[in-house]
């Protein structure tokens, strides 16, 4: 009986009796309901409050198709320079030792704990008209702040740190036996990344790229300050819902921003996706029996 008992308390990974985990169950459902579902579900009937064809309506208008445009190609180049970035951070940090590697990841993390606001004032400083490069950059008609150049500089600051931290954690713990095994059996650097670390670390990189883009399209702050509201030129969707709820076009706004919560949801289907994946090839690893080493037969050993 004590077996059993242990056996059950084991499974569930605590001791606190059951009603404490129906509570703690109750509290989280409600909080999502409160502050997750019912948000969507008033986005979603809003936009359709009119009908579907006033949110088609809204949807085709110039001005949301120059702001949904503007979007995908801000994230279509935010992303890339990201994973190119978030990748070399994580092996450099994961992979070697060296002076200011702290200071290096403390560096990573800067995006998270400055306000959107504040990076976008940043560029503001420093490309504005009357910033550090502003007189240089109007002498040869170069235009970064107010200009797709800006939003995009902006977006990339406050996105850059999702594929690194999610890779730097995998890569530290993966450590760099299976690298160094490859190099002493001749790999060059690029063989051993594509071939080694790369499958190693896969599904950690999706899952960044999923973040990153996610955010990419749903920044607010920082591309708001940078963009200088210019409407069909550098509006990206959540600027062009502020706009139209200004504006009191309450069925248009919802329109477009029901078109951000589906992308939103699309992403964490996705997410979902790639996270089943992920478990089911750790599964599918774990099933497998281990390797067994090379005997070599004892009379072939005395002939060789």
């Amino acid at each position: 009986m004590s077996n059993t008992r242990t056996q059950r308390t084991a499974t569930a990974g605590t001791t606190e009796p059951t009603w404490v985990k129906w509570t703690l169950l109750s509290i989280a459902l409600v909080f999502i309901f409160l502050f997750l579902v019912l948000p969507l579900a008033a986005v979603f009937t809003e936009a359709l409050r009119k009908g579907g064809g006033a949110a088609l309506e809204a949807l085709k208008e110039p001005d949301a198709w120059s702001a949904i445009r503007l979007t995908l190609i801000t994230a279509a180049i935010a992303v890339p320079l990201n994973l190119v970035f978030g990748v070399a951070a994580a092996w450099c940090i994961a992979k070697y030792e060296f002076r200011g590697k702290a200071f290096l990841t403390t560096l990573v993390d800067l995006p998270f704990s400055v306000s959107p606001v504040v990076a976008g004032l940043v560029y503001v400083l420093m490309f504005g008209a009357q910033g550090w490069f502003g007189p240089w950059l109007q002498a040869h008609d170069i235009k970064i702040v107010f200009a797709i150049p800006g939003i995009v500089l902006a977006t990339i600051f406050v996105t850059f740190p999702f594929i690194a931290r999610e890779l730097i954690p995998l890569m530290q713990a993966q450590g760099t036996e299976e690298e160094q095994a490859a190099i002493v059996l001749g790999a060059t650097g690029w063989q051993t990344f594509w071939h080694v670390t790369l499958p190693n670390i896969k599904w950690g990189l999706v899952y960044g790229v999923i973040l990153c883009n996610a955010r990419a399209m749903g920044e607010f702050g920082a591309v708001s300050v940078v963009s200088g509201h210019i409407r069909g030129q550098t509006n990206t969707i959540p600027l062009h819902v502020e706009i139209l709820y200004n504006e009191y076009q309450s069925v248009a706004a919802f329109a477009v921003a029901s078109l951000l919560a589906l992308l939103a949801l699309v992403t964490l289907v996705i997410k979902q996706v790639v996270e089943w994946r992920f478990e089911r090839e750790q599964k599918a690893a774990a099933a497998l029996p281990p390797e067994r080493p090379m005997v070599i037969p004892t009379s072939a050993a005395t002939q060789a």
